[in-house]
């Protein structure tokens, strides 16, 4: 989408600049031509000129006003400061002489082969608070902006923030005030604030400017001076490309969920090596589809079997019946495009690729080799090199591990086969209720944007949580995440968050573009919850389809021992909340209930001899005042309040509450002996949130629950 100002923009002036760069080869621009850019876009630029001789250079100087600064420029020096090719603050004719000639000096001793076009002299400008706005081209997510504070420590700090381009206004503020050093703009030691309207405005045009020119790959401007009247780049530094890789493969809306409906809800299954022989993946694949109660026609595929787990066996899938809508592959990779083929023309709309021997061991040939034969037959691959999926609504387990039938709403996948079985052991020990479970391994066609697409409107899902190491495509699953996240929540474990090392680039954008801050910024702008841990991902996938979102700030805390209740305050701030300043009239009604020992405020501190009584009156309350948008219980193990009748009573409040109208989230920290462990799962069991011997996690996963919330633009 467009900003506002792009009908000013002069894009005749940038193609010019951009076609003689490509005529020439070259993958840079030279300051005067960024300068170009620069203007074309209305991004502010200091008074410059070009000098060729020193003499010129002084004349220039006197001409734009002292003092100035000295750059050289020249197509083969990118990193000016490197080469000792600038000087500031040059307030004489006879320093913008001396600079000139030293400044050709350094050049020609740091690249003897540059070509040097001479030296611009620029308006010196200055004051206000250094910043960088940049762009660059992102492998995964294309064209992505960033802001930060800058000069030259800017790859030291690294306080910088990322969003797709191009972006709006609101985006570009928003993405201003997301640097953790956001309050220096605000103007520091009586200093005066910067103008945030402005900087937003230099993003966007820059923003617009690489969505409009995809051949600029990056883009420095750096330092920006911000000031309260305006945002001047002070230097441009733009890298280009003019072969960008191709772009991967789209399907639209219609075709994903006109093949995941088929892949998700099949008529039909055939199971291509099918097998007789008890640890076999082709035995276990059928044997979990039967036992698992799948309902549908499964049809075995062997050449040397008449039958297969009772079923009538064929020897190619094009003897089968028609109507086949899934076909599981359990014979090795070599085989695999041959039996696809044959897959192909019987007109299925998946193959699930459990074989190993693909890419991940190096055969990229062989991959691409299977994934052209769907495409040309217009199959979508699962896989390769996958545990299969679950869907438990159609009582699916197509799987060669065991099967799973406790059903719910959480859509787990993952790119990882050891990940996969770490969520269905979870799933099993804790009972979580699923729709699926799926395996996405070398995603050699479906991925996780496919898989978005077709939870985000599957009536059987209303949380989808996803273990990822890479995507294919950031941008088809941000749109797909943006579509699905007002109703859903997506919960993302991304593997590999630290650097694994510093990415070689042209600019300072560049080389920041390389760390995981890109994914962290931009699947939050997408309204994505991130999980820190592999633990964080299951117990969110477990715990939001079960609590009801939050309509506002006000947390209130109700402990029975006040060493719970500090820590539970530090994990509300830790996980982005607010404590509810408590109103006078609802803190003396708390005070009603709790001993004069206690403590209201908020923390509600009931102190931990109180009866059941006590603990059921304040809950009641926090639920019933209009003003609680969120209760954290915080319970300790007492004789007088034994845990699990602290669960039962907790229990029986949410129901009568939910009852009359009043479903608030609520989450419980238990701590005690062993017995908390089962009051802990009898509280999940009837829909509030809650572990034992931890304060971090409950709160944790209310955390993300107000995370999305606030993402879906319910709050």
């Amino acid at each position: 989408m467009a900003t506002e100002p792009s009908s000013g923009y002069d894009r005749g002036a940038v193609r010019a600049v951009l076609d003689r760069a490509r005529a020439e080869n070259r993958g840079a621009l030279t300051a005067p031509e960024g300068k170009v850019l620069a203007e074309a876009y209305g991004i502010p630029v200091p008074g410059e000129a070009l000098a060729t001789s020193s003499d010129e250079a002084v004349s220039l100087a006197v001409e734009l006003g002292l003092p100035v600064v000295a750059k050289i420029v020249s197509p083969d020096i990118l990193h000016k400061t490197e080469a000792g090719g600038v000087e500031v603050g040059l307030s004489s004719p006879q320093e913008v002489k001396a600079a000139y000639e030293r400044i050709v000096g350094n050049a020609r001793a740091y690249n003897p082969d540059a070509a040097i076009q001479g030296v611009q002299i620029q308006q010196m400008v200055g004051g206000g608070t250094e910043v960088i706005i940049g762009a660059t081209t992102d492998p995964t997510f294309g064209k992505v902006v960033v802001f930060g504070l800058g000069g030259v420590l800017v790859e030291v700090l690294k306080d910088v923030a990322f969003r797709l381009a191009p972006v709006t206004r609101e985006d570009a503020l928003a993405q201003v005030g997301d640097i953790r050093a956001a309050e220096v703009l605000d103007g520091v030691r009586g200093g005066a604030a910067v103008d945030r309207e402005r900087l937003a405005d230099v993003l966007t045009r820059l923003s617009d400017l690489v969505t409009d020119f995809p051949e600029i790959a990056e883009a420095d401007l750096n330092p920006v001076f911000a000031s309260a009247t305006g945002a001047v780049a002070a230097d441009l530094r733009f890298v280009l490309d003019f072969t960008p890789p191709k772009a991967p493969a789209r399907f639209t809306r219609e075709e994903i969920l006109g093949a995941m409906e088929r892949i998700f809800k099949p008529r039909a299954i055939a199971i291509i090596g099918a097998s007789n022989e008890a640890g076999k993946i082709g035995n276990s694949v059928i044997r979990n589809i039967v036992d698992g109660g799948y309902a549908g026609h499964v049809y075995p595929i062997n050449p040397k079997a008449d039958e297969v787990y009772g079923r009538t066996a064929y020897k190619s899938i094009a003897d089968a019946p028609d109507g086949i809508d899934v076909a599981v592959f359990a014979i090795p990779a070599k085989f695999v495009a041959g039996a696809l083929e044959e897959a192909g023309r019987k007109g299925v709309a998946g193959a699930v690729l459990i074989p190993s021997g693909f890419a991940e061991t190096g055969e990229q040939e062989l991959q691409d080799e299977v994934l052209a034969v769907a495409r040309r037959h217009g199959v979508r691959l699962l896989g390769p090199n996958i545990y299969g999926y679950y869907y438990t609504p159609q009582s699916l387990s197509a799987t060669f591990c065991t099967p799973y039938d406790v059903r719910g709403g959480t859509a787990l996948t993952s790119q990882s086969g050891g990940i996969g079985m770490a969520i269905l052991g979870y799933s099993r020990s804790t009972s979580t209720g699923v729709s699926a479970i799926v395996g996405v391994g070398n995603k050699a066609d479906i991925d996780e944007d496919d898989l978005l697409t077709f939870f985000g409107q599957d009536d059987n899902t209303n949380a989808i949580a996803m273990h990822l190491e890479d995507l294919k495509d950031g941008r088809a699953f941000v749109e797909a995440a943006r579509e699905v996240v007002p109703r859903k929540p997506v919960v993302v474990l991304k593997a590999g968050r630290t650097s694994a090392g510093a990415r070689a680039a042209g600019s300072h954008t560049g080389a920041l573009a390389g760390d995981d801050k890109v994914y962290d910024d931009i699947l939050r702008q997408a309204g994505v919850v991130r999980a820190p841990g592999l633990n964080e991902l299951l117990e969110f996938g477990r715990a939001l389809p079960i609590m009801p979102a939050p309509t506002g700030e006000n947390v209130v805390i109700i402990t029975g021992a006040g060493g719970s209740g500090v820590l539970l305050s530090d994990a509300v701030v830790d996980n982005g909340m607010t404590l509810m300043e408590i109103p006078p009239d609802l803190d003396e009604a708390f005070r009603a209930f709790i001993p004069p020992f206690g403590a209201a405020g908020n923390p509600v501190d009931i102190t931990g001899g109180e009866p059941p009584a006590t603990y059921e009156k304040t809950i009641r309350l926090g639920l019933e005042d209009p003003r609680v948008h969120a209760l954290i219980l915080g319970y300790w193990h007492t004789i007088v309040t034994p845990p699990m009748v602290f669960a039962e009573l907790v229990a029986d409040v949410v129901t009568q509450a939910r009852a009359a109208g009043i479903d608030k989230p609520i989450v419980a920290s238990l701590s005690g002996d062993t017995e908390v462990e089962a009051a802990s799962a009898h509280l999940f069991r009837h829909g509030v949130v809650a572990y034992p011997y931890t304060t971090e996690k409950p709160v944790q996963v209310l955390g993300a629950k107000y995370r999305w919330a606030r993402a879906a633009g319910l709050l």
